[in-house]
């Protein structure tokens, strides 16, 4: 019964899909409003669609340029991150080859970036530099990988370069940087019962792992709870420079993913400093 969902599912995707290129393509040709506010809206139809359950606790900046980071372990990250907030993602080049999903990435305003050739790291900063002064959320995944979802990954500070563009200047005359908001991202449930370590790969997409048959195992397995935790957001100038940011974000993060792992994400509060570190969170995951 659920491979005949799942496959109903697929096909109401695709044919949904292929209505809304040419509108969000319009919204996007014309500048209409739109352009930010669909895409959000249609991620939270797919999340209903895939059976994924999305808990938002907190508040993401939305009235200005903000760098989002977050911890990434999924496909499913995206749907979720893109239900609950109007964001763009930052993506790898290699996302432009790929057959539908380029597309999709492109309409939502993907900044893509070659990290391999030095020669672009310029142009990626400036478009970035003009979305963040144009008041757009942007999203990066500092792990620069996926992980298998029983772990927070080191944040590498090299990919938060962006944290230290400055978007004008204050009263004062000094640099205004932009701000930087953590947000942890945690599969916490299939079915309603609270996931293990041992079923963490059915969702998690890192590796090798091809998407098609991880695609078709997901939504085969049943529906999923993810908490989608928006934290309150630093400077580059508040942290301390772009590798205390890299960590104290990281930590942060790891936080929240530790407390909804431990059933707790409905008592959020703000992090401190002293976040547990792996040994922890591993203890959490068990």
């Amino acid at each position: 019964m659920q491979s005949v969902r799942a496959a109903a599912s697929l096909f109401i995707f695709l044919v949904a899909s292929l209505l809304m290129i040419p509108w969000q393509m319009s919204a996007l040709k014309f500048n209409l409003k739109r352009r930010k506010t669909f895409p959000n809206n249609f991620n939270k139809f797919l999340c209903w669609l895939f059976d994924i359950r999305v808990h938002v606790i907190g508040t993401p900046v939305q009235d200005r340029g903000v760098l989002m980071v977050a911890n990434h372990s999924s496909w499913l990250d995206i749907l979720a991150i893109a239900a609950s907030a109007r964001v763009s993602f930052v993506a790898k080049s290699e996302v432009k080859t790929w057959p539908f999903f380029s597309t999709m990435a492109r309409l939502a305003e993907t900044v893509f970036v070659e990290r391999e050739r030095r020669s672009k790291v310029g142009e990626t900063r400036d478009e970035l530099r003009e979305r963040l002064r144009a008041g757009d959320a942007i999203m990066l995944f500092p792990e620069g990988t996926s992980s298998d979802g029983n772990r927070v990954l080191p944040f590498k500070s090299a990919l938060m370069g962006a944290a230290e563009i400055e978007l004008g200047a204050d009263a004062g005359g000094y640099a205004r940087h932009v701000p930087v908001q953590p947000v942890s991202v945690t599969h916490i449930a299939v079915h309603g019962i609270p996931m293990g370590r041992e079923n963490r790969p059915l969702f998690a997409w890192y590796g090798d792992m091809d998407l098609a048959p991880h695609l078709w195992e997901a939504l085969t397995t049943g529906p999923v709870d993810i908490v989608i935790e928006f934290h309150p957001p630093l400077t580059v100038d508040s942290a301390g420079g772009r590798k205390a940011l890299a960590a104290k974000t990281e930590a942060i993060v790891r936080r929240g993913v530790i407390r909804a792992l431990a059933g707790q994400h409905e008592q959020a509060s703000v992090p401190h400093e002293d976040a547990p570190q792996g040994a922890d969170l591993a203890g959490a995951v068990a």
